[in-house]
């Protein structure tokens, strides 16, 4: 009786530390524009930095805006969108850190046309970049408040790549950034020969992008837009790539070339600063932004030129030591801990 009844009360004592444990545990809000279920690079972020905030033993909440509730620090992505969340966490705790992660949309669109957008940077106690160019554009006054952390992905496993034709795979959402159907442009330009073949996954944002990559289908044997797929099955597809096109006009940084080079995948990427950031100056796989042809020659080259893709995937490979998973999450600890305590 006397063994249970101590059962009882070592149980409860327990389960009070453990939830006195879980109140003593510090509070980290991300904010995010991009609503939950988005497959936006935002949320996907927010989503692997609160992964990497939880081992860390943080509390970690995602909004879409401020919550207003206590929190020790907070975490906001772009600078315009979440500038209204970011004004009102520090005018109630100008004391508390907050973190700003900038955008491709902040640095390469909306820093020269929205005030919101400097003030945001100036509100922030430390700005987060996703590559090295981004660095640049960051103007001098507020420079020193910048860390470049990359954007990490897991090793992705290897898929069987088809013998009979050369896999292309373009990845994102079919938005104007994107430049998503200069791949499309480029078609024109390839060899009746050539085996490329094209498999484009993404969810159109648009009524008027949905009708052209419906009728690009159409049009083109070589050509396949998919719509939305999971997230397991965009992987798959990459992996069984032989190439990844990447035809953007502004990218902070696009979690999508992590992948590709956590599969192993050659990247053919418009020269922004973007792309150029994660890449390297002297990456060979780059093409001037929207130029078609420039991508159709690339591809053929890609294609028919087996030193120049032995290269690229040489390139890609030494790449894999700036996306470890392990060295994002001790860039994040180590931000965090200089800001909160």
């Amino acid at each position: 009786m006397a063994i249970a009844t101590g059962s009882c009360i070592g149980a409860y004592f327990s389960e009070s530390y453990f939830k006195g444990q879980l109140l003593n545990m510090r509070r980290i809000e991300i904010v995010t524009p991009a609503p939950p279920g988005s497959l936006h690079g935002n949320r996907v972020t927010a989503k692997r930095w609160q992964g990497f905030l939880r081992q860390l033993g943080y509390r970690v909440p995602i909004t879409e805006s401020w919550s207003g509730k206590d929190t020790d620090l907070l975490i906001a992505l772009h600078a315009y969108r979440s500038h209204t969340s970011i004004d009102a966490f520090k005018l109630a705790y100008p004391n508390r850190p907050l973190i700003l992660i900038l955008t491709g949309t902040d640095l390469y669109r909306d820093m020269a046309n929205h005030p919101e957008v400097h003030e945001s940077m100036a509100l922030a106690d430390g700005l987060v970049v996703l590559q090295t160019e981004a660095l640049r554009i960051i103007p001098a006054k507020w420079r020193h408040k910048a860390t470049v952390i990359h954007q990490s992905a897991p090793q992705i496993p290897k898929q069987q790549k088809p013998n009979d034709e050369f896999s292309v795979s373009v990845i994102g959402h079919l938005r104007p950034e994107k430049d998503p159907f200069c791949i499309v442009r480029a078609l024109p330009y390839l060899h009746s020969d050539s085996q490329i073949t094209i498999q484009h996954l993404g969810m159109a944002m648009s009524g008027e992008m949905e009708k052209i990559a419906l009728q690009a289908t159409k049009q083109h044997d070589r050509y396949t837009w998919q719509g939305m797929v999971s997230h397991q099955t965009t992987l798959r597809t990459l992996a069984r790539s032989h190439v990844i096109v990447i035809s953007s006009r502004m990218e902070g940084g696009a979690h999508v070339v992590s992948e590709a080079i956590a599969a192993g995948v050659p990247i053919l990427a418009s020269k922004i600063a973007g792309n150029c950031g994660l890449l390297g100056k002297d990456y060979l796989g780059y093409f001037p932004v929207g130029n078609e042809k420039a991508l159709a020659r690339l591809l053929l080259r890609a294609e028919t030129d087996q030193l120049f893709y032995k290269k690229l995937r040489e390139q890609v490979k030494q790449l894999r030591k700036l996306i470890q998973p392990s060295q994002e999450k001790s860039a994040i600890q180590k931000l965090i801990s200089k800001l909160i305590y």
